[in-house]
């Protein structure tokens, strides 16, 4: 049913509230969702994220209003990524902690016949429950059986599906017999906008641990870099003192009229393995 002109300018109104009060965004994916599954989602935002779906020329022709008006704004970048189902999630709060709402609202469902297999599908090993007449039902999908107490057994895990693949008749009623929901569907994150800056969602998984561990990797390839080809530089320069330290610290465990303050531990330590030696 086609939305009224009253309801379109409100709805034209309240988008173009959001495009002026908000800095981030999420363009989300929603292939496969369900009212219910949206509501619940709104509800668990609330206060913290705006959600906002609508037709794609709608949105498109908010954005170029808004940017004819606002020719300043970054934020009209996002009117190119009004393609396929798309929604958008507006938030000045911490992008991972909207994240990890949506995550919470994702559901199980079953696979449908023609629909496209979002990951891929692999039944296990085991009993299946189905009684032996079943058998030739497996064979058609060419999956190896045996008979256990009375029930069809699973010899191998089953690669039943492929990424990217329709799911077939005789899959879908396969998953439905052996009650296995093998997908799972929500509000799927395609970019990241960050006050005018267009991210990939992937962005969201680099955390700050990562970030340091990548960071410590890079300064002692830079190191070992620096040391071997005897080039001083701010992340050589500890190490290169430190080996400067040891050698001085082994002259001094070597000479016995030599020594300094430092060194003192060490050659208190050296000394008893040194008599010995003298004596023999």
């Amino acid at each position: 049913m086609p939305l009224t002109r009253e309801r379109k300018e409100e709805y034209f109104e309240k988008m173009k509230e959001l495009l002026g009060t908000y800095t981030k965004a999420f363009i989300v994916n929603v292939d496969n969702v369900g009212s219910k599954q949206l509501q619940n989602t709104r509800i668990g935002l609330r206060g913290k994220a705006e959600v906002l779906m609508g037709k794609n020329t709608m949105m498109r022709k908010v954005f170029k209003e808004f940017a004819d008006a606002n020719p300043d704004s970054p934020i009209t970048v996002l009117g190119e990524q009004c393609k396929g189902n798309v929604g958008f999630i507006f938030t000045n709060g911490e992008l991972g902690d909207i994240r990890e709402v949506m995550e919470a609202n994702v559901r199980p469902a079953p696979a449908k016949v023609g629909s496209l297999a979002p990951s891929d599908v692999i039944v296990p090993a085991g009993p299946t429950g189905c009684d032996p007449g079943q058998t030739a039902f497996f064979q058609t999908l060419q999956i190896a059986t045996k008979i256990t107490k009375g029930q069809i057994e699973m010899t191998n895990n089953t690669h039943l599906i492929t990424k990217g693949d329709k799911v077939g008749a005789s899959q879908a009623a396969l998953l439905q017999k052996l009650n296995i929901a093998p997908f799972t569907y929500g509000l799927v994150l395609k970019m990241v906008y960050d006050n005018g800056s267009l991210f990939d969602a992937k962005v969201l998984d680099i955390t700050d641990e990562v970030l340091a561990a990548k960071v410590g990797a890079a300064i002692t390839m830079l190191a070992q870099l620096s040391l071997a080809t005897n080039f001083p530089t701010q992340a050589s320069v500890p190490h290169s003192v430190a080996n400067a330290f040891k050698s001085c610290v082994a002259i001094a465990c070597a000479l016995p009229t030599f020594s300094f303050e430092k060194a003192a531990p060490y050659k208190a330590l050296a000394a008893p393995a040194a008599a010995p030696a003298a004596e023999e």
